[in-house]
Parts: structure tokens; sequence; C-alpha cells
């Protein structure tokens, strides 16, 4: 049957450009076990099997297919699902800001009104994120930003393995600062300054990528023990194969943070925000009222500040975005700061640390959410209790 089976992949793959992916998973570890042996075996005689990428952490592998019509005969081994690609999540397109309304000056540094508004500072004598490790699954990071520099200590370029996970696009390092900048001198501070940044660059210079490559770099932050991860993308299609690499993360103790998207709809939000294992995360303006593009309902386990967020950008400039992109942001670093106060937890304790200490807020129409706005040094009180 294996055997079989890896005749009509080789017969099916080929390597042009154009031609669409797929992921291909096996039902059972131990199928996918046999079958990775057979591969080695066979590779030298069928050499297109050189082309399949392995994805051990969902027991599977991605690969370009001419047609997956042949594989249906397969399907009580296998499932396949097209290798679709996610778009990163914001409101609005950028614009370069040199300065901005929505920051304070404490002495040279900036903080940003979200950073100010979830009460960070206040709890910065109590937990600043000291070791807590937060992986960035977007853009990559500009490592060399002044205000970022000291906090990132590592991650992985999904797209281009020979390269470093160096952000060519912007949305990762001005998600990266929110989380945890830390300038000395002149610059802004995120909500969690002393925690540890890790580059997870499974997105393009154009903001998009294959769920193959999420899958990756979920796969990544386990095997390196992340604590936090924040996914600020989304799809408005399940994909199996990311639930799968979620599911595991969430098994192995990984809090993932998750972007609810922007439609402006009630009741329905994006994936990976709408897997139960994730913390699903809506967009709060400076009124404290859900923001008009950010997807809310009983979905959303927590609201953050989204919009006109001023950050960090590419070759040390600054820059403001809107979205629950950013609004997760926010999130995440919170959670180092609870984490580093009080250790590890799982995912259902922290949703319930962030919604009884979160603020109110209230929908367009001056309704009260069940649901409110994360605030930080009411979680560590909570995390003390």
């Amino acid at each position: 049957m294996e055997k079989d089976l890896i005749r009509s992949i080789h017969d099916e793959l080929q390597n042009e450009e154009a031609s669409p992916r797929f992921i291909i998973q096996f039902k059972s570890a131990a199928d996918y076990s046999q079958f990775l042996d057979h591969v080695t075996e066979l590779i030298p005689s069928l050499e297109n099997l050189s082309y399949l990428q392995p994805l051990p952490a969902i027991h599977g592998f991605t690969c370009k297919l001419r047609n997956q019509d042949r594989l249906r005969d397969f399907a009580g081994k296998i499932t396949v699902e097209e290798d679709k690609k996610v778009a990163l999540v914001h409101a609005r397109p950028p614009k370069l800001s040199s300065h901005s309304s929505n920051k304070i000056s404490v002495g040279d540094q900036l903080i940003p009104w979200g950073v100010r508004q979830i009460k960070a500072p206040a709890a910065w004598s109590r937990s600043a994120g000291l070791r807590v490790k937060i992986a960035v699954i977007d853009t990559g990071i500009d490592y060399l930003h002044p205000d970022l520099h000291r906090n990132v200590a590592g991650g992985i370029n999904v797209v281009d393995r020979r390269a470093l996970p160096r952000d060519d696009n912007g949305h990762g390092t001005h998600i990266a600062g929110t989380i945890a900048a830390y300038s000395s001198k002149k610059g802004i501070i995120g909500v969690a300054p002393l925690a540890s940044l890790y580059a997870v660059k499974a997105f393009d210079h154009n903001g998009t990528a294959y769920i193959s490559d999420i899958v990756h770099g979920i796969d990544w932050c386990v095997r390196n023990r992340i604590d936090i991860i924040n996914m600020s993308f989304g799809m408005k299609t399940h994909s199996k194969a990311l639930e799968d690499a979620v599911r595991r993360a969430h098994d192995a103790g990984v809090i993932i943070v998750a972007s609810s998207g922007n439609d402006g709809r009630s009741g329905r939000i994006d994936y990976p925000a709408r897997f139960p294992q994730t913390i699903a995360v809506g967009a709060t303006n400076k009124n404290k009222k859900v923001a008009k593009f950010s997807n809310r309902g009983k979905r959303i386990d927590i609201y953050g500040p989204g919009e006109k967020i001023y950050s960090s950008w590419l070759n040390g400039k600054y820059n403001e975005l809107s979205g629950t992109s950013m609004a997760t942001s926010h999130v995440s670093g919170v959670i180092a700061l609870l984490f580093a106060q009080r250790g590890r937890m799982s995912a259902r304790l922290v949703k319930d640390f962030l919604k009884a200490s979160a603020s109110p807020i209230t929908t367009i129409r001056k309704t009260t959410l069940s649901t409110g706005e994360v605030h930080a040094l009411q979680t560590l009180k909570a995390g003390r209790s």
C-alpha cells in the first residue's frame, strides 16, 4: 500500500513555479514513519521524491502536484489540502510617520498610547517580562533597530533557510516593538521591555505565507521551548494542517495569541484565532470602544489597543498601523509580564486571568461587552492571588 501511494505521488510530483502546492498528512504516525522509510529507499530510482518537503510535526509533507485526484484512492490513510497562502492582518495600508500625537515622552523615551492605556508602565515595578521567550511568526524582525537589538535573541527564516530572519516588510518589526521594544535613550518602550524576542520569518516581503511555512515556524517554536507565539495573521477558511500544528503547540504548553480579523463583523473571526487552543484578540481605540474595523463577539477572548498604534519600523524608523494585529501584540506582552512574575501556566488559566482583570469596554452603540480590554497591572495583581 505504501509503495503504491509513493508511486502515485511520484507520478504527480513536479517542481514548476506555477504549480499548486498541497499538504499531505498521514492519519497514523506509524504510517508516516513507514512512508518516510520507503521514500528513502526509493529516491535513487524515483528522483521526483526529492521534491517532497517533510512536515514531521503534523505527520505530513508539502509538495507541488499536477493533479491530486489519483490520491483519493488512499483517503483511508491520508488527507490532502491545498497549501494556501495566508495574509497578514492590518486595517490600513502603512503610512510612514516620523512623529505622532498618540505618544508621550518620558525624558527622551516614548511610551505609545496603547502601552499606557493598558497600564503596562504601572506594572513594570512588578514585572517587565524578563527571560520570557516570545516568538513573532511574521515577516521577520529588524534586529538592528536601536529599540529591538537588545531583545532579539534568535529566530529562523522559513522563507529562505539560508538567510537570517531579517524583516523586509515592516509588519513583524512593528509587532515586535509593541511587545518588547526597549530604548535606553531615545525611542519607544513596549509592553514587556525585558522579554526575549524570536523572529520566525514565515511571511515574505509582500506579507503572505504558505500554511506549510507557518507549520514549520510553529514546530520550530515548540522545539525551541518558546513560551508565547504571536500570530498577527488570519485566513477565512479552515486548515487541518494549521489546526494540528496549533494543537501540538498548545499541548506542549505554548501560549498562542492570534488576531481575530479586521472585517468589522460580529460572531465570526479568522483562523487561527477561531481555534479554541488560541487566545483570540479584538481591537479597541483610545476611547475604550471596539474599533470599527475589529471583528467582535463571543469568540473574542480579550481586546487590546489596535487603532493608530505607533511602533518600530524598518531601518530604525517608526510607523503607525491599525488592526487586530496591533491589538494582539499588546496581549502577548501582558502575558509575558504575567509569566515573568508567576511562571508558565495553561492557556485556560491565562484566559481566566486576562478576562477577570480586563477593563470594561463598549461597542460603538454603547453596549458593554462581557469581554474587556487587557489590563497589565490588574492581570499581575490577579496572578499574585
